[in-house]
C-alpha cells in the first residue's frame, strides 16, 4: 500500500493519494470533488469494498507494425496512477489482468489504431488499461466504448520522450450505462499528447482526466466534446499538473443540453508548481443550452505557485442559442430547424476537427443531427 500526505489537504498537490480503497472515507455527496455526482445512481461504485462483474472486453482487427495489444498481470506492469479518490482505488484494487496497449519505441503507425471496448452488463465491474508508448513513437489510437456496463476503470497513458499521440476516447454506451473513469497521462520530455474525449452514451459518465509531466518540452492538449439528452449526466474533471519548467497544456471542452434532467459538469483544474517555470496553460469550457430544463456547471481553476510563467489563463461561458444567429440565417430562407443545425454543427466544428480519423467524424456530425432532429419532432 502506498499512501501519501495523510493531513488535509490546503492544495491540489497535497490530495490523499493510495491505492488502498479502506483510506478513503465514505463518500456523502458533500465533499468538493463530488458535490455535482448523483452519487445514487453510481450504486455500488461507491459503496463496495469489491467489485466482481466481468470486465469489458477489447475487440479489435489487424494492427500496425510496431503495435501489441495483449493482456498481463498487474504485477507485470508499473503503476502510473496512484488514485486520489476512493472509486478510482476501488478500480484499482478490482481488476484483474490489465489491457496492455504497447507501441514500440521509434514506431510510426501507419494507420490509427482502433479498439472496442465492449461492456458485459450490469454487475458492477473494473477494469484497468495500460497504454505504453516508447520514445520517439507516432500513433493514433482510439478506445469506442460500446454495449451495458456499470464499471469504475483507470486508463494509464505512459508517453516516451519525444513521443506523439492522438488519442481518441469515445463513450457510447448503452442507454442504462453507468462509468467512473480516470485516465492518466505521463508526458515524456518534448512529448506531445492530443486527446479528444467524446460523451455521447450511458446514463451516467464521469470521467476525470489527469496530466503529469516527467521532463522538459512536453505538450498536453485536452479536447472534449459532449451532448448530453434527457436524464443523462456527464461530468468532466482534469488536473493537470505542471511540475517541470516549460512545458505546455490547452484544455478546451465544449457540451450541449437538451431535455429535462440532462445535467453535465466541467471542473477543469490546472497546478503550476513553484519549479514549473516557463509554462504556457489555458483552459476553455463553452456549454449552450437548446432547451429548458437542462443544467450545465463550469468551474475552471488555477492554482499558481510562481510568477515566472509564459502564460496562464482560463474562460467560462454558458447560454442559449444566439437569437441574432438564428434570426440572420432564417432571413436569407433558411427553415428555422435547419437554421439550428447549422448552429449547432458550428458549435461544435472545432471538436470535431480535432478527431483524426475523416469517418469517425461523420458518424459524430450525423450523431449530432439526429439528437437535434429527435427533440424537434
Amino acid at each position: 500500500m502506498t499512501t501519501e500526505a495523510l493531513a488535509p489537504p490546503s492544495t491540489k498537490s497535497q490530495v490523499l493519494r493510495s491505492f488502498d480503497v479502506a483510506d478513503f472515507p465514505a463518500l456523502t455527496g458533500l465533499e468538493e470533488e463530488w458535490r455535482f455526482t448523483p452519487l445514487k445512481r453510481l450504486g455500488s461504485l461507491v459503496t463496495a469494498s469489491t467489485l466482481t462483474g466481468a470486465a469489458p472486453v477489447l475487440e479489435y482487427g489487424d494492427l500496425p507494425a510496431g503495435v501489441a495489444v495483449k493482456s498481463v498481470s498487474t504485477a507485470d506492469v508499473e503503476p502510473v496512477l496512484i488514485p486520489f479518490d476512493r472509486v478510482s482505488a476501488l478500480a484499482f484494487g478490482s481488476a484483474g489482468d490489465v489491457n496492455l496497449i504497447e507501441v514500440a519505441s521509434e514506431t510510426v503507425a501507419d494507420a490509427p489504431v482502433l479498439i472496442k471496448v465492449v461492456g458485459q452488463g450490469t454487475e458492477a465491474a473494473a477494469a484497468r488499461t495500460v497504454i505504453k508508448v516508447g520514445g520517439f513513437a507516432q500513433v493514433t489510437l482510439v478506445l469506442e466504448q460500446v454495449g451495458s456496463a456499470v464499471l469504475a476503470d483507470n486508463v494509464e497513458v505512459i508517453v516516451g520522450d519525444g513521443a506523439q499521440l492522438h488519442l481518441v476516447t469515445l463513450a457510447e454506451w448503452a442507454s442504462d450505462a453507468v462509468q467512473a473513469q480516470h485516465i492518466r497521462f505521463r508526458v515524456g520530455r518534448d512529448a506531445r499528447v492530443n486527446h479528444v474525449q467524446v460523451a455521447l452514451g450511458g446514463s451516467l459518465v464521469r470521467q476525470f482526466t489527469s496530466v503529469e509531466y516527467a521532463g522538459r518540452g512536453g505538450e498536453a492538449e485536452l479536447w472534449g466534446l459532449y451532448f448530453a439528452d434527457a436524464g443523462q449526466h456527464f461530468e468532466h474533471r482534469q488536473l493537470v499538473d505542471h511540475g517541470v519548467p516549460d512545458c505546455r497544456s490547452y484544455v478546451g471542452y465544449r457540451g450541449a443540453l437538451q431535455g429535462a434532467s440532462a445535467h453535465t459538469v466541467w471542473v477543469g483544474d490546472v497546478l503550476i508548481r513553484a519549479a514549473a517555470t516557463g509554462t504556457d496553460t489555458y483552459e476553455i469550457n463553452r456549454n449552450l443550452l437548446l432547451t429548458d430544463g437542462a443544467r450545465a456547471d463550469s468551474v475552471p481553476n488555477l492554482e499558481i505557485e510562481t510568477g515566472e510563467v509564459a502564460g496562464a489563463g482560463h474562460a467560462s461561458a454558458t447560454g442559449r442559442f444566439d437569437d441574432e444567429q438564428l434570426f440572420y440565417l432564417m432571413a436569407r430562407g433558411i427553415p428555422e430547424d435547419e437554421a439550428r443545425k447549422l448552429v449547432v454543427r458550428g458549435f461544435f466544428a472545432e471538436l470535431i476537427n480535432k478527431v483524426p480519423i475523416e469517418e469517425l467524424r461523420e458518424r459524430l456530425g450525423e450523431t449530432i443531427e439526429s439528437r437535434l432532429a429527435e427533440v424537434e419532432s
